[in-house]
């Protein structure tokens, strides 16, 4: 085809008109008001120009479009601004060298499949890790619940668990599908839930679900901001949106725990990764605040978080070293308003330590890690995990050696203490005889609580109770926790929250109703540790127990059920997992174990009066919603209003429990001030005594 004069100059009419559009992109000057820019502006939230300071260095550009009313180029400016802002640092994320575990993979995967969310501890298939389907002909149903769920399902679900982990899985392959999903699933979510017109809600408005997003939306807005997807309309909205978020917090301050911290720790990041925004110097300020009152009143004396929740305990902590990490990297914008906290946190990350089992040296295919008293969800808390926190520990603490010793699995520092550890503000006590394999280790829970424990409290009725740990076995595990609070039927939680199912002292198969545990003191002298403790867990009984570590080889329980109460005094006692490795011997009033890899323990208990033995079905549960049945049983006493209930229980390892020969009694009538007893196993007498 011949080209003619007419067609270059047509041509060179688009060249200049291509010319003058992209330089109506780089000049703020430019005045064009065409269709298209028109359809740009309607298509932005607007309401971007009201939650940024186009005063913020770096948003020149920026304002002299919004005021020559470009307001879709002045959005685009923005975005701009932030694709090549450099200066502020997330150090939770790594852009330069991003990595997608197999397990986030595996969210995003399944996000991507018929709205397959995953909510943590919830799974169609748990084997398969296949969280449920949301799909309902098409839309998603954020109302679902599954069946039998509690309400933590719902809570969890508002919190969108899935979304960083598929913003890592974008960041490494480029896959466009799954930016398309997020915009397409979060914006389905504003849609469908609204911000109240006041207050919050208990489940998509809660102040925790809010927390959690908008401590997820920092991440997502780093590793999203520079795909095609990311257009200046999606944008203003999410960053109107993220105020929304930011400014709740502000208005609605949790009472006080856990929670309080998380939303702090959301209004400080929130501040300083989102200097531009208008209310980021309130978020800040407000956070930081939260979180200088907080550490100081959250943390007892002993180190332990006063919710005695040891999951809450660590992730409390947590949430602290990730403000002072990105205060750290920050400083232009944060100052030294992050430098105390430090000081209060150190008996705080020793308390985890010496929650620690053995095992966790070991690298188990199985098995729990940490006790399971209260509300803690052991199976949260692998190997990685807690290693992980040491890891951050030893970073905030680089002075202590033990610390040292737990980050690096034992391969360098100094090997924690084996002395007895008394955690007396908490009522949380440790004995134990190294760190390797083969050690023994008791963990007591006596927890003090002001008030009725509640049936949503994360502390139990459960004073008294323990867990023994050897040689890689825990052979008395804590009921745990298999469901949170529900609108309706709450028998589940209930069940495990009663005190006979843990292994404590109950007047007639009752509940306590008083959880104030006290320390009678921690001796030792010589052959023999000893931890004693009380409880006036009843109005008319109080429970005291006398724990001996005798030769840091067995335990000797002596409880004493003390008062003017008349009925069956009961002390109960429930056992690991093994429908045939766990024999119970109701005669002998005790039990023992023959398992195969002759890691054995031996139960006998005696008394002052006759005693029955009932076994009873018993429960433990790791994981939220996950259940196994054990071995329990109850050893019974008629108690008069004038006597003192009294037992003694001797727990002792051996390779074949059965032919273990025990034999114990009372050397003198009750005294307030002490105890004394005898002690027979296989022909050897042990004479153990306390005085208080």
């Amino acid at each position: 085809m011949m080209i003619t004069l007419k067609h270059l100059a047509i041509y060179f009419m688009a060249l200049v008109f291509l010319a003058c559009t992209k330089e109506n992109l780089k000049n703020p000057g430019s005045t064009a008001d065409d269709e298209e820019q028109n359809n740009w502006n309607l298509a932005i939230d607007s309401q971007i120009f009201e939650v940024i300071n186009l005063d913020y260095p770096g948003l020149e550009n920026a304002k002299t479009f919004y005021e020559s009313e470009a307001y879709g180029r002045a959005a685009q400016a923005i975005l701009e601004y932030y694709r090549s802002r450099t200066g502020i640092v997330n150090p939770v994320i790594s852009l330069i060298n991003p990595s997608a575990s197999e397990d986030d993979k595996l969210k995003a995967s399944f996000a991507l499949d018929s709205y397959r969310f995953f909510v943590n501890n919830y799974f169609e298939d748990a084997n398969a890790k296949m969280p449920y389907s949301l799909n309902d002909g098409g839309t998603i149903n954020w109302a679902f619940e599954p069946v039998g769920a509690d309400n933590e399902y719902q809570r969890q679900l508002h919190r969108h668990q899935w979304f960083v982990p598929q913003a890592k899985v974008y960041r490494v392959t480029k896959d466009e599908k799954h930016i398309q999903s997020w915009i397409s699933v979060y914006g389905d979510w504003l849609e469908n839930n609204p911000k109240p017109a006041s207050g919050t809600n208990n489940t998509t408005w809660w102040q925790l679900q809010v927390a959690e997003r908008t401590l997820g939306q920092t991440q997502l807005f780093e590793y999203y901001k520079n795909s095609t997807n990311f257009t200046p309309e999606w944008f203003t909205k999410f960053m109107v949106h993220f105020a929304e978020h930011a400014d709740f917090l502000v208005e609605y301050p949790y009472d006080s725990g856990n929670i309080l911290i998380s939303q702090a720790s959301a209004l400080v990041s929130a501040g300083v990764l989102f200097p531009e925004f208008k209310q980021a110097a309130n978020w800040r300020n407000t956070g930081f605040q939260i979180l200088d009152t907080e550490v100081k009143n959250q943390f007892l004396e002993d180190g332990m978080h006063y919710e005695l929740d040891f999951s809450y305990h660590i992730s409390a902590i947590a949430d602290f070293y990730e403000i002072m990490k990105l205060a750290e990297a920050n400083k232009k914008i944060v100052g030294d308003a992050a430098a105390n906290f430090n000081q209060y946190l150190h008996k705080a990350a020793q308390v985890v330590m010496h929650f620690t089992y053995p095992n966790y040296f070991l690298n188990p295919p199985g098995g729990q890690l940490v006790p399971g008293f209260n509300d803690t969800r052991q199976s949260s808390w692998t190997r990685s995990v807690l290693n992980r926190n040491f890891s951050r520990y030893n970073e905030m603490f680089p002075q202590d050696n033990e610390l040292l010793y737990m980050s690096t699995y034992g391969q360098r520092g100094t090997q924690p203490s084996t002395e007895s550890q008394a955690f007396v503000s908490s009522g949380y006590y440790m004995l134990r005889n190294g760190w390797d394999r083969s050690s023994t280790m008791l963990i007591h829970s006596n927890n003090y609580a002001e008030g009725p424990i509640q049936v949503w409290s994360h502390n139990q009725p459960d004073n008294g109770t323990f867990e023994l740990y050897h040689n890689g076995r825990n052979f008395f595990p804590d009921a745990g926790v298999y469901a949170y609070m529900s609108d309706g039927d709450n028998s589940a939680r209930i069940w495990y929250r009663q005190t006979r199912v843990h292994n404590t002292m109950t007047l007639n198969e009752q509940n306590i109703v008083n959880a104030k545990g006290k320390s009678l003191g921690v001796f030792s002298n010589g052959q023999q540790e000893v931890v004693v403790t009380e409880n006036q867990g009843y109005n008319n009984l109080k429970h005291r127990r006398y724990i001996f570590f005798v030769e840091k080889k067995f335990f000797v329980l002596v409880d004493e059920g003390i008062g003017n109460a008349a009925g069956t005094v009961n002390l109960n006692f429930h056992l690991c997992e093994g429908e045939d490795e766990v024999v119970l011997s109701t005669a002998q009033h005790g039990a023992h174990t023959h398992f195969a890899d002759g890691n054995n323990i031996i139960a006998r208990t005696f008394g002052n009066e006759t005693l029955t033995t009932t076994p009873f079905e018993g429960r433990v549960s790791y994981a939220p919603g996950v259940m196994t049945n054990r071995k329990a049983y109850k050893i019974n006493m008629e108690k008069g209003a004038n006597q003192t209930a009294r037992y003694i229980t001797v727990l002792y390892p051996a390779n074949q429990a059965a032919s273990v020969q025990i034999n114990a009694k009372f050397k003198e009538s009750y005294r307030d001030s002490g105890v004394s007893v005898d002690v027979v196993v296989n022909g050897k007498t042990y004479n153990l005594n306390c005085n208080l």
